[in-house]
Parts: C-alpha cells; structure tokens; sequence
C-alpha cells in the first residue's frame, strides 16, 4: 500500500505541474458555469417539474464537457512516460506492474473528480440565491453524482487505454476522443434506428450514458448501469495491465 501511495502521490504531483492541467481547469469551469447558467435561464423561461440538478446534468453543454474532458486528462498517463523512455525504469522498479497501473488510473480519476468539485458550489450558491432546492429530494444529488463517477471511472479507463497504446500524446487523446464518442452514440442508436424492437431499445439502454444520467439525477436508481459501468472499467483496466505485463 505504501508503494501505490507513493506512486499515487507521484501521478498527482505531475499532473498538477503540468500548465496543461490548469488550462483544462480553467476552460471546463468555463463551460459549466455557462451551463448553470443556461440551465436557470431554462428554468426561469419555463415553470415545470425539471429540478435545476437534472437541467444542469442534461444538456448539450454538459455532455460536450463531459466527453471531451478525458482524453485531455489522460493523453500523458502512459504516453508521456513511454516518449521519454521512464516507463520501462517504472515497470522494472520494485513495485508491481499492477500498481503502477492502478496509481496511474487514479491519478487521473482524481483529477477527474477535482474538476466537479465547483458545481456542488453552484448548487449552494443556487439555493441561497433563489430559496429554493436545487433537487426534489437528496436521492437526486446521490444519483447525479454517483453516475457522474461511474461514467467517469470507465471513460478515465478508456483514456489510459489509449495512452498505453502509443508513445505520441496526440495520437492518444485522438483514439480516446474515438473510443469514448463511438461509445457515447452507441447509446443512441436508437435515435438513428427508431424502428427497432425491444431488444435493441434494452441493449441501447446499458450503453446510454445520457438516459442513465437522466435517470439517477431524478434520483431513480437501476442496478443495471452500476454494474455496467464497474465491469466495463475492470474490463479496461485489465487490458491495460495486459499491456505492461
């Protein structure tokens, strides 16, 4: 445990050495806060049971944030070391190849998780401003932000992937950007399909990100996605650890 705190504490002071990482700060917050803001323009225009939590959490602005972030976070993790020839001294260093990888995942899904930490602010500052709740009840902040890591965890993985694929950054958050957005419209297949029957409709459903985020910021709770989104993200990882072992 010692040595994964150790190279956990590595990942993370890396990455916020890095300018690129305030620069990805300063440009997501910029983008969500424009996206309060369009989601208490919506509530202002029109009264009706959409809480400020499922209108901040489902819109085009969030979802172009959100799918465009990870590759940004994660083009280095594996790339970075493989251009400059350290990650060969890493991988044959007295720690696990496991942990390396682990320490690496994380490193980038806390930052991941670092960039969401402003919104609960807008929510507060939401309530206190207008004297009203931002959710309906407690279950829908509990939904949003457990998938909100869900998603997270696997599309962080996603982006190590890709980075553990090549030695060029670039090249990296490309195949990410493709691997997550191929994901992402798989879920809406059935916007493309509108013919298609039930079993299309289910299997669309565990691929659709956007319909489980409308779900549990409404605070209802399917088991399904959970398990989805904590395979997929075991599944990912371990092909990366394939890749290094």
């Amino acid at each position: 445990m010692r040595r994964f705190l150790t190279l956990l504490g590595r990942e993370l002071g890396s990455a916020f050495h890095q300018p690129l990482a305030y620069i990805v700060l300063f440009f997501f917050l910029l983008i969500t806060g424009f996206n309060f803001h369009a989601g208490v323009s919506l509530l202002n225009k029109s009264a009706g049971s959409t809480t400020m939590v499922e209108a901040f959490f489902n819109t085009v602005y969030f979802w172009f944030a959100f799918v465009l972030v990870f590759p940004l976070i994660t083009m280095r993790v594996f790339a970075e070391e493989a251009k400059l020839g350290t990650i060969e001294t890493l991988m044959t260093a007295p720690v696990r190849d496991g942990q390396v990888v682990f320490a690496k995942y994380f490193g980038a899904l806390f930052f991941y998780l670092i960039l969401w930490v402003p919104s609960l602010l807008y929510f507060y500052f939401f309530q206190v401003t207008t004297a009203m709740s931002a959710a309906g009840a407690a279950g829908s902040y509990l939904g949003a932000y457990s998938m909100l890591i869900l998603i997270g965890m696997l599309y962080t993985a996603i982006g190590c992937l890709a980075s553990a694929l090549t030695d060029n950054q670039i090249v990296a958050a490309v195949i990410a950007f493709a691997g997550i957005l191929a994901l992402f419209f798989l879920g809406l297949l059935t916007l493309f399909l509108p013919g298609a029957g039930p079993f299309v409709r289910e299997l669309t459903y565990y691929f659709s990100p956007i319909q489980h985020m409308m779900d549990f910021s409404r605070g209802i709770f399917d088991t399904r996605p959970v398990v989805f989104y904590l395979s997929s993200t075991l599944l990912v990882l371990f092909a990366v650890f394939q890749i290094f072992k």
